[in-house]
């Protein structure tokens, strides 16, 4: 694990390859939080009024801890982020299109120690 950590702190990073990943990053989280809005939507559809409010409460409470830990944007930890997000399917290689092969390696490591 540790020689993994240590090579996302070597990547480097071109300005193509931030603009590719800020992008496939923000997209990510907008389609996350879609899922969120739709979420606290059907609870309030589907709650008894005074229920609803701590039911949703708590909800968000616990997808903005899940989300804040998940969604952190230094480079030296995105392609374990873009790991667990394509393994979650908020995310593609497609997206990534655009990362040089070093980050894409990077990303595939992470998805295969997350597995095993």
């Amino acid at each position: 694990m540790f020689i993994i950590l240590n090579i996302m702190r070597d990547l480097l990073w071109s300005k193509t390859e931030k603009n590719v990943a800020k992008k496939a990053y923000d997209e990510a989280y907008e389609e996350e939080c879609k899922v969120v809005v739709a979420r606290v939507k059907d609870l309030m559809a589907h709650l008894p009024e005074p229920q609803a409010v701590w039911v949703i409460h708590d909800f968000l409470s616990q997808r903005r801890r899940e989300m804040d830990k998940k969604y952190d944007y230094r480079y030296s930890v995105l392609p374990s982020v873009f790991a667990r997000l394509i393994r979650e399917g908020w995310l593609s290689f497609e997206k990534l299109e655009g990362l040089g092969e070093d980050k894409i390696q990077e990303i595939k490591s992470w998805i295969r120690v997350a597995e095993k």
